[in-house]
């Protein structure tokens, strides 16, 4: 009888270690899917045993009281987060779940790039992959309601940088994050403003920023061109950029700066009206927003670009004229680089 409970024991050790041989190999295999990549979804409270169904919903090959077996046995089921994954073929249930307790989600990325305008920004975010377009069909209007301002025009008010979001994430949410990336940007650019400035509120302190992101050419005049337009402001001179003219004709402009254009009133000529425009015109940098706010000492108020990229800085009318004859007598060909007529 001894021999027989023993004989027993033994049997049923090898049932387990075979058992537990068969499970440390499966782990370790890669599971079938029907695709080289694979879209799991896992939403907000959803249970160990949900998270097993739903990576066999989403058309993997695995048995889900198998999956859900795994789970509970690794100790890690409780560990495991919702989010919007992306299966590669040679997925393991080890590096499945590996992937769900760490959050590995699948991202895409969205770059949003210095003196854009909201059009441009809107057309981004509709061939952006895998990016929910809540704001297709809306006004900008309409969207600056979805994003909690309400009232507010869009221009300006996102941050220009790169933004990574998951899959099945939306473009509100996306918009959402970069209008408080310049929140955070324009509010620390204000904090550490010069005493002298001639700008009353952020708002303005943005907008001349956005004209100051326009009209550089190259970072090492940035403080300067500021210099130009806060000098201008201080005198009560009109700002004369081309930049803000070229926003006013939206659509309409056609590559070509003439004449009858800078002599055509709207919100933004800088020509016709003095001060500054009545909205930013372009999504201004980190650069551009310092530069606003410190920009350099200087007594320049003309500027005229030098055909490479930096500019010419002028004191006088005569200086500038002179810098005129010298750097553009063929005439301007680049409308976002002459400034200060």
């Amino acid at each position: 009888m001894r021999r027989f409970f023993l004989t027993l024991f033994l049997l049923a050790a090898l049932i387990v270690l075979g058992a537990g041989a068969a499970g440390l190999w499966w782990v370790n295999q890669p599971l079938k899917l029907p695709a080289p990549n694979v879209d799991l979804s896992v939403e907000p409270g959803t249970t160990p045993r949900g998270i097993a169904q739903a990576v066999a919903d989403a058309g993997v090959d695995v048995p889900p009281q198998l999956l859900y077996l795994w789970f509970r046995f690794s100790g890690q089921d409780r560990q495991m987060r919702a989010g919007s994954y992306e299966l590669d073929r040679g997925v393991t249930p080890r590096l499945l779940l590996n992937i769900l307790v760490r959050g590995e989600e699948a991202t895409r990325s969205l770059v949003l790039v210095e003196g854009w305008n909201f059009r441009q920004v809107r057309a981004a975010l509709a061939k952006a992959e895998q990016l929910k377009p809540e704001t297709a069909g809306r006004s900008d209007e309409d969207i600056m309601a979805l994003i909690g301002r309400p009232g507010v025009h869009p221009e300006g008010r996102f941050f220009p940088d790169t933004y990574t979001y998951s899959k099945g994430s939306t473009d509100i949410a996306l918009l959402q994050r970069a209008m408080r990336a310049m929140d955070k940007k324009l509010d620390a650019a204000w904090a550490a403003r010069a005493s002298d400035l001639p700008l009353k509120t952020p708002d303005e302190a943005l907008i001349l920023a956005s004209i100051v992101e326009k009209e550089t050419g190259k970072a090492q005049d940035r403080a300067e061109i500021a210099a130009v337009f806060t000098n201008r402001l201080r005198l009560g001179m009109p700002l004369q950029t081309d930049p803000t003219v070229i926003y006013g004709l939206g659509t309409r402009f056609d590559g070509n700066l003439r004449k009858r254009d800078l002599q055509a009133d709207t919100p933004w000529n800088t020509y016709t009206r003095n001060g500054l425009p009545s909205t930013p015109i372009a999504m201004p940098g980190k650069a551009a927003l310092l530069a606003a706010v410190q920009p350099a000492q200087s007594k320049s108020l003309y500027f005229v670009s030098r055909g490479d990229g930096t500019s010419q800085f002028s004191s006088s009318l005569d200086d500038h004229n002179r810098a005129v004859n010298r750097y553009q007598r063929g005439g301007n060909t680049d409308p976002n680089q002459r400034s200060g007529q």
